[in-house]
């Protein structure tokens, strides 16, 4: 852990953005050691797009792309390794031909009692002596810096 000291506040900025680099490091490798010990074949990528669709069923690539901060070639990769596996499938938008919209399958949805708690495992781990008040005011926090940073 970094010691905090009498720092500038764009060091502070800076020490917490390597943090959270660092944290989301650990987090996906503890998840991908939790899922290969379940033997799972998934990876976190992929995990991240189930969990998505387990929030939210039946959303376009563009959506799920944006929610995992992924760029749209990327998440196609992942939507067609996820359809050949039979976890989803895409259906013509009726609104719209142009979009295809992500569903969860019955294997799909039948993941989710499997990985949901290996996931949750790790976070309450990563979370543990930390109250919820200083997690909800670190939320606040990062939802700031992002909005400063937005539109430049």
């Amino acid at each position: 852990m970094a010691q905090i000291t009498n720092s500038t506040k764009a060091e502070l900025a800076f020490e917490l953005g390597r943090s959270m680099s660092e944290l989301r490091n650990f987090v996906r490798q503890y998840v991908q050691v939790k899922i290969r010990e379940h033997k799972i074949n998934i990876t976190v990528e992929m995990l991240e797009v189930m969990a998505c669709l387990w929030k939210k069923d039946g959303v376009n690539q563009q959506e799920i792309a944006d929610l995992t901060l992924r760029d749209k070639s990327g998440m196609t990769y992942l939507l067609d390794n996820l359809v050949k596996r039979k976890m989803v499938t895409r259906t013509e938008d009726e609104n719209d031909r142009r979009n295809k919209l992500i569903y969860l399958t019955k294997e799909g949805n039948d993941l989710k009692e499997q990985l949901y708690p290996l996931a949750n495992e790790v976070y309450e781990i990563a979370s543990d002596e930390i109250g919820i008040n200083e997690l909800k005011n670190s939320i606040l926090v990062l939802n700031k810096m992002i909005d400063n940073l937005k539109g430049l």
